[in-house]
């Protein structure tokens, strides 16, 4: 049987890598050498997904970390900042992940280039913080993009409005990977190009393809040669993800024998964070534990608030030469997210992905660090939206921090209903956005508009049955209301 296997598994990858050879010679020269390199990352994938069976982790040899292993950020803080913040700014790069689409919250483009303040998108946020931080230390941060063949062309386009801007901005580009059709493990794709019947047949594989790709572009190597030795890496979508001068100081301060090659930025999780990847110790090393590699069983267990007390805020603080190092030596370890997919026609793919905090286990000394919940505040949907560009926080040189006014500093729980998913529709519907400094939760279903200058405190929920609808007046103040099908307003 055993035999058999290992013949059928020679067989798919022999017929891979055959049918990759004839996608290779439908491109020109240029086009194929980039997709040779992103072949050969692809094939080590393949082989390791045809290799592998069933949940990758042993839950009986998985155990919480040691406590040192999870510092509280307020002990890094206790060390204080150097006299000369800016040679330890000198050594960092900021990597924003900047793959995705705004598909879902309704725009077409790169996400980045969404409005979330104040007409700024979350590009121009990135690139004020980040010049803030040039201008007041006089230091020399670079920003770099990791774009997707999705992210690429429009980025690059409105980079130009930055040349003036004290940031110097490099992008380079995640690998594309051939999604595979799921019975006959064969790629889709007929040939090299994005459009027409192949448009769906190529994707980018996760986050965790940011070691190969930034390796191959030559931009690793041209950052080390500049004397960058850490780059902190996040979502470009997570407006709490800014450099921190007290982690920085923590790395770069370090005997050079004992060097932490690799934090993750970890926060304690609330309800809403159950799914969150959690670190656990296993084999003698921290590791990063996903959802996904959690054997059913014992899925009720991983989402536990008291067993696992921290999720991954994917903020990351990650050292280039161990990445070289690594990388060259085809040590990087993480774990293979096989995401199934049904493309338009009906045709069932898988694609084979990785995830950026998933190599923490290849890194040494690696450390997670419980960071405030502040550094964690990401816009996934239009009702992350309305908290951002709400009077709850306010603005400093493309900084959101929690308003001084709010009494507790907790976010509130907002539910937007389907009318308010796409951010046009949603724009339409608020006159002005609420005062939502006293609000704890909000929940609005069905065909709901709000006039100018609306406070919401308290509990408010707000439903418009089906056919009906409800306009909240101008200068209304809901204070523990719930609202229903003819603007009755009742308390509750």
């Amino acid at each position: 049987m055993a035999e058999f296997q290992e013949k059928l598994r020679l067989q798919h990858e022999n017929s891979m890598h055959t049918d990759l050879e004839k996608l290779l010679t439908t491109a020109k020269t240029p086009e194929a050498e980039i997709s040779r390199k992103d072949f050969e990352g692809f094939k080590k994938l393949f082989h390791r997904f045809l290799q592998e069976k069933g949940p990758s982790v042993d839950w009986a040899k998985i155990q919480r970390p040691p406590e040192d292993s999870i510092q509280p950020y307020e002990k890094i803080k206790l060390k204080g900042l150097p006299a000369d913040v800016a040679s330890s700014l000198n050594k960092l790069a900021v990597v924003k992940l900047n793959g995705g689409l705004g598909t879902s919250m309704g725009c077409k483009g790169p996400k980045s280039l969404i409005s979330v303040r104040n007409e700024n998108t979350f590009l121009d946020l990135t690139v004020q913080q980040i010049e803030d931080l040039n201008k007041s230390y006089n230091a020399d941060v670079p920003l770099v993009l990791m774009n997707s063949f999705n992210t690429d062309e429009d980025t690059k386009k409105i980079l130009q409005k930055y040349t003036h801007h004290r940031v110097k901005i490099h992008t380079f580009n995640q690998s594309r990977y051939p999604r595979i059709n799921k019975e006959s493990l064969l790629p889709v794709a007929t040939n090299l190009s994005l459009t027409g019947e192949n448009e769906e047949a190529w994707y980018p594989p996760g986050h965790g393809d940011i070691y190969a790709s930034f390796y191959n572009s030559g931009l690793l190597d041209k950052l080390i040669a500049e004397g960058k030795e850490y780059i902190f890496v996040s979502n470009i979508d997570n407006l709490g993800a800014t450099v921190d001068l007290h982690i920085l100081n923590h790395l770069v301060s370090q005997a050079s024998g004992k060097r932490c090659e690799f934090v993750m930025e970890v926060t304690d999780k609330t309800r809403a964070d159950v799914k969150g990847g959690t670190l656990t110790q296993y084999d003698g090393k921290l590791r990063l534990l996903e959802i996904a590699q959690v054997p059913k069983a014992h899925v009720d267990e991983f989402k536990s608030v008291t067993k696992f007390k921290i999720f991954n805020t994917n903020n990351l603080w990650i050292s280039l030469p161990a990445i070289k190092r690594l990388h060259e030596k085809n040590a990087m370890d993480m774990e293979i997210i096989v995401n199934p997919k049904t493309l338009d026609g009906g045709l069932n793919v898988i694609q084979l992905e990785t995830a950026v905090g998933s190599a923490m286990k290849s890194f040494d000394n690696a450390l997670g660090i419980n960071v405030p919940r502040s550094r964690f505040l990401p816009v996934k949907t239009t009702s992350d939206l309305l908290l951002v560009m709400s009077n709850l926080y306010s603005m400093d040189a493309g900084s959101l921090t929690m308003s001084p006014k709010r009494e507790f500093p907790s976010t509130p729980h907002v539910k937007l209903g389907s009318s308010f998913t796409k951010v046009r529709d949603f724009l339409k519907r608020f006159e002005s956005i609420p005062d939502m400094l006293e609000l704890d939760h909000l929940t609005v279903s069905g065909d709901v508009t709000f006039g100018k200058q609306v406070a919401v405190k308290g509990t408010v929920i707000i439903i418009a049955n089906h056919g009906d609808r409800i306009d909240i007046p101008a200068g209304a103040m809901l204070e523990n209301k719930i609202v229903s099908g003819n603007l009755r307003i009742l308390d509750h």
